[in-house]
């Protein structure tokens, strides 16, 4: 407590008066007063300038000087002193008009005494010194609060803006008078307006912190991205208002600067400070220079698990427990480098904070060094925040990029690494290294009638069963779509994969039942051997396909091991199907056309459209060297639309030229009857080479149309409703109920050439053929023998009462100007061609 008097200087000029003050002043006695009394204004401004007083009590009424030009006189001379009036009953007035000018209050004369005037001068210098330490604390808060890199807005209870800083005014683009009784979202982004304040309803409802980003977008158009976080000011339960902290995350290495600033202001204005930490989303923790904890925001103690109060003065290594989550060794503590390097310190990756129960969390920091004015190390911050979701979303990811969505086994990306070690264990153990190539056969058959969600999960099923034939060593791999890749490490003998690839074979001998559907599929598989059969997982991958093609052409549902030659056919069957790309592009495809024959008249009734393709090396290549190769590689169904195409086009040009045109057939094969485009594709070509339906026969065979009845019965259905004849071809070669025939509204039944063949000397193939000419008959069906090459033949057909025939007995397939001229000049004069 300060006993030095308070000096006061008295001006008046009445002696009793001045005695009166005088005496009522010097009886104080804990708060003493030291007065100097002078009765002239000359002489108080001469006092004034040569010494400081605490207290002036100035008269108005003076020898050499009156009123407010005497006040006037003694403010400017002694603007911090604490001036009162000395009034009478006469001047009260002008003594009011003295304190509008800077008088600090007024004393009556009359009132003077002992008792009375040092406590009223107390109370008037109190109150001064109050009113004085209220407006340097505004003055300070207002300045570190302008001093601050994070906005600060404060609303009051209706959410009109009654505060903002400086920085709020830099980052918004607002003036102080343009936020001012504005609602803080004036100036966001129209476009995350909705959003944020829909977000900001939510909290606002709970009276809950709130945390979000959005951007500022300024008069100027520029556009400053932000993170806002807003909490209540709470007096008791109640609120009287908001805090909102923004910062700008334009540059996200601003994070250092904005945690000094805030550790600043956490010993500026400590309340203030602990409501912005409060409402921030990521947990800050200090810590003073020798390490022990000094402040947790309410994220950090929810996420250690210590309340702020236990937590003071402990060792940080005791608050802030982290752990290496792969080795489970602790990791040095960033803030504690942090000190004692005098630079910000991030986290080493992969570490886990284990709370105070127990509970782990993933986390991600960033600890820097707290300077004191003199820009000493006197402790460290640091933020960090939980990303277990995060990181638990990267493993995800790194397991997607390794393992097949669909089943989760491992991709080829996986594949490749571990065949590289398995590569190294078999050179260090003696041993050999298997690669089985497998392909599900008749996958697609399932797909394409059940659906991919069928076909999806037959595939996991499949790889289900697969896991469990190999060893925990070997690996599994889908290699995408109906293929699948087994990596078998350190196999003695070749042997070894062919055990494993008949395990495979049984496995998938027991139907999938999906859905309440009995599926069936078998494998066809290729085998390569580390280092007989390559070196690197390329070739022998390339070879155990290679050897899975040649399963497939033995019948499937086998498997093949590698052999060198062939290599030489998969480069053959490389070729054609490069070549046949090259003749759809470059239209190397022609039609040959055979005529149908009535056997009663012998009149030509309709021919049958047969593709060859015109190679420029190779020559005239006839369907049965790239058909099947087109349907493997799903090239048929562009090959089989231009055969289509062409043919409809060819037909409508001899009707165009007057000819007496005759219907034309067109195989078509099960992956064109099955497309999905197939019914839109055939009727936009109809529509575009203007042929009439009735023109055009489709020919299909018992196995198509009996792989999915009901869905075959509504394609031919449709395309009866076109008008396109239906034929089926191969008659009798296939399974087909004859419950099923009569559903399907066929025109044509062909007799297969298998059956024609040998007719005249067959009694078998010769009942099967009268057979199928009565259900023809019966069924309402025209019926058309092939193969008829002998006139024997073609006699018993024709005594069997069979409708048409059609074989080289009649004429070879011919060119479309060959045939042209047979529409005009009937069959004497075709030229005999090569047949198919």
């Amino acid at each position: 407590m300060n006993d030095s008097p308070t000096t006061v200087l008295l001006i008046e000029d009445d002696p009793a008066d001045a005695r009166l003050i005088q005496d009522a002043l010097a009886g104080t006695g804990n708060s003493p007063f030291r007065v100097e009394w002078v009765t002239r204004l000359s002489d108080a401004l001469i006092q004034l300038g040569s010494e400081g007083f605490e207290v002036v009590l100035l008269d108005l009424s003076l020898p050499d000087s009156q009123g407010l030009e005497a006040f006037d006189q003694v403010f400017q001379a002694a603007p911090d002193s604490l001036i009162l009036v000395l009034s009478g009953l006469t001047d009260e007035e002008t003594a009011l008009q003295a304190m509008q000018r800077g008088a600090h209050d007024y004393l009556s004369k009359g009132h003077v005494d002992a008792h009375w005037l040092p406590r009223a001068l107390r109370y008037v210098i109190d109150r001064k010194t109050a009113r004085g330490a209220l407006q340097s604390s505004e003055e300070r808060f207002r300045a570190m609060s302008d001093a601050s890199p994070l906005g600060i807005f404060v609303s009051d209870a209706e959410g009109r803006c009654t505060y903002t800083n400086a920085a709020y005014h830099t980052i918004s683009g607002l003036s102080f008078e343009q936020t001012l009784g504005t609602n803080w979202s004036t100036a966001i982004h129209p476009e995350d307006r909705e959003r944020v304040l829909a977000e900001w309803r939510d909290a606002a409802r709970g009276q809950a912190p709130f945390q979000t980003e959005f951007r500022f977008l300024q008069e100027d158009k520029r556009i400053v991205w932000t993170r806002v976080n807003s909490a209540a000011m709470l007096d008791g339960k109640k609120s009287f208002g908001r805090v909102q902290t923004v910062e700008d995350i334009s540059d996200r290495k601003s994070a250092e600067f904005v945690l000094q600033t805030a550790e600043e202001a956490l010993f500026e204005e400590k309340e203030r400070a602990q409501v912005t930490l409060n409402s921030i989303g990521d947990a800050v923790l200090t810590t003073d220079i020798l390490g022990k904890v000094t402040y947790l925001n309410r994220v950090a103690e929810a996420m250690t698990g210590w309340f702020c109060e236990e937590a003071l003065g402990r060792p940080i290594s005791e608050v802030f427990n982290i752990l290496d989550d792969t080795t489970r060794l602790p990791v040095a503590n960033p803030m504690l480098r942090a000190i004692e390097e005098d630079r910000t310190v991030g986290l080493d990756a992969n570490c886990v904070l284990v709370r105070r129960d127990g509970f782990e969390s993933a986390i991600e920091d960033s600890a820097a060094p707290i300077h004191n004015r003199d820009g000493q190390v006197a402790g460290a911050v640091i933020v960090f925040h939980d990303v277990s979701e995060s990181r638990g979303m990267a493993l995800e990811m790194a397991h997607l990029a390794q393992h097949d969505f669909l089943t989760s086994l491992p991709n080829r990306l996986l594949l490749t690494e571990r065949f590289l070690h398995a590569i190294g264990m078999a050179q260090r153990n003696r041993k050999q290294v298997g690669l089985m190539f497998l392909d599900l056969d008749n996958f697609k058959h399932i797909n394409d009638s059940l659906g991919h969600a069928i076909g999806d999960q037959l595939l996991q099923s499949v790889a289900n069963r697969l896991v469990a034939c190999v060893r925990t060593t070997d690996t599994v791999c889908r290699q995408g779509g109906d293929e699948f890749v087994i990596l078998l490490a350190e196999i003695g003998q070749p042997q070894d994969a062919a055990n494993i690839a008949e395990t495979l074979r049984a496995a998938l001998d027991i139907p999938h039942l999906i859905d309440g559907h009995e599926l069936h599929v078998t494998l066809s598989i290729g085998i390569s051997i580390f280092p007989d059969d390559g070196i690197d997982v390329e070739s022998l991958m390339q070879n155990a396909d290679t050897a899975m093609y040649h399963a497939k052409a033995s019948g499937r549902n086998n498997y093949q091991f590698f052999r060198a030659e062939m290599n030489a056919r998969a480069v053959r069957r490389l070729f054609v199907e490069t070549s046949l790309r090259r003749a759809l592009r470059q239209g190397e495809f022609l039609l040959h056309y055979q005529p149908k024959i009535d056997l009663a008249s012998g009149a030509m009734t309709g021919a049958e459209a047969l593709i060859r393709w015109q190679d420029p090396d190779l020559g005239l290549v006839y369907p049965a060297q790239f058909v099947p190769i087109a349907e493997e590689n799903g090239l048929i169904v562009p090959v089989g639309r231009w055969v289509l195409r062409e043919a409809c086009r060819q037909v409508q040009a001899w009707l165009d030229s007057g000819l007496h045109a005759v219907p034309v057939s067109v195989n078509i094969s099960a992956m064109e009857f099955r497309h999905e485009n197939f019914l839109e594709g055939l009727a936009l070509i109809l529509k575009e080479t203007g042929l009439a339906p009735r023109y055009l026969q489709l020919e299909l065979t018992e196995s198509i149309l009996m792989h999915s009845v009901e869905a075959s019965a509504s394609v031919l259905e449709a395309l009866k409703a076109m008008g396109v004849q239906l034929a089926i071809d191969d008659f009798g070669t296939g399974y087909s109920s004859l419950s099923y025939l009569k559903r399907f509204p066929i025109d044509t039944l062909k007799i297969d050439q298998s059956f024609v063949r040998d007719i005249v000397t067959n009694a078998d193939d010769a009942s099967i053929v009268a057979a199928v000419i009565g259900m023809g008959r019966n069924l309402k069906q025209r019926v058309i023998a092939e193969g008829v090459e002998t006139q024997e033949q073609l006699a018993l057909l024709q005594a069997r009462h069979c409708d048409e025939g059609q074989g080289f007995h009649f004429s070879h397939p011919v060119s479309a100007r060959d045939f042209a001229r047979l529409l005009v000049t009937g069959n004497d004069e075709l030229p005999q061609q090569r047949p198919d």
